[in-house]
């Protein structure tokens, strides 16, 4: 059985491996002169994949 620590061990990883990825992804990108919402309604990639 998965402990709860363990679980939350998984989204700390997941949560800091995708605001790394994020972050350089972002520098790769090229604009498309839109402004877009900061505020996502949805949820965040990595409680996706600790779901998952």
């Amino acid at each position: 059985m998965i402990t709860e620590d363990k679980i939350t061990e998984i989204f700390c990883l997941a949560d800091d491996f995708c605001k790394y990825f994020s972050s350089e992804l972002k520098k790769h990108q090229l604009c498309d002169g839109k402004k877009h919402r900061n505020k996502p309604g949805r949820l965040s990639d990595a409680e996706v994949i600790t779901i998952l």
